[in-house]
């Protein structure tokens, strides 16, 4: 066997860590500081409490109940086979006023001809259209934004992420479907005469 040859590796140089690695400790220190720095800076904005809450109970509520319907709604009350306005009565015991923004018209209207008929029961002249003024066309930031404004709508959604979102929002009931009839969440003894409430 012959001896193995060994060769002068070139620009061989000890290995040094960089000047600015977050590694080093007066590193972490300068952005720890700026980060402090950057949180004193923001002015905390709290949103003013609507007028007409009590507590949880919202005094806006009542009949005819304004409901804000989220495009799912509409898709599952088709597949449930129920006639919303009159579901919403019997669920309610009174007046509802079906309301559709203009986002989830969009929304309909972008599913395509698979959801032509989810759009006809949005396009009935019982449903009162609400106009939108922002851009974009996502219904969930729309109706969040809305109900925010004004606490005087139930929201009809089968939506997961949007219950959440619309829970951290006080005094705004949720309608959704369940075994096959619509029921309703955080409507106040008060107001809920009869139908299944859930809380």
């Amino acid at each position: 066997m012959g001896k193995a040859k060994q060769v002068r590796k070139f620009g061989e140089v000890k290995r040094m860590i960089n000047p600015k690695d977050m590694r080093l400790k007066k590193n972490q220190k300068q952005a720890s500081d700026d980060k402090t720095a950057l949180v004193a800076k923001q002015i905390n904005h709290v949103d003013r409490e609507s007028s007409t809450m009590f507590f949880k109970y919202n005094k806006a509520l009542g009949p005819p109940y304004h409901i804000i319907i989220d495009t799912n709604f509409i898709n599952f009350a088709l597949q449930n086979r129920l006639e919303l306005v009159q579901a919403m009565m019997d669920c309610l015991y009174a007046k509802c006023v079906p309301c559709v923004t203009d986002c989830v018209m969009a929304e309909l209207e972008k599913m395509g001809p698979k959801y032509r008929m989810a759009l006809k029961v949005a396009r009935d002249p019982r449903f009162e259209r609400l106009p939108c003024s922002h851009k974009g066309t996502y219904a969930d930031d729309c109706i969040v934004q809305r109900i925010m404004q004004h606490r005087c709508y139930i929201v009809a959604t089968c939506d997961r992420d949007l219950k959440r979102r619309i829970r951290k929002v006080p005094g705004v009931p949720i309608m959704f479907i369940v075994n096959h009839k619509l029921s309703i969440e955080r409507l106040p003894d008060a107001l809920s005469t009869g139908g299944q409430t859930h809380r």
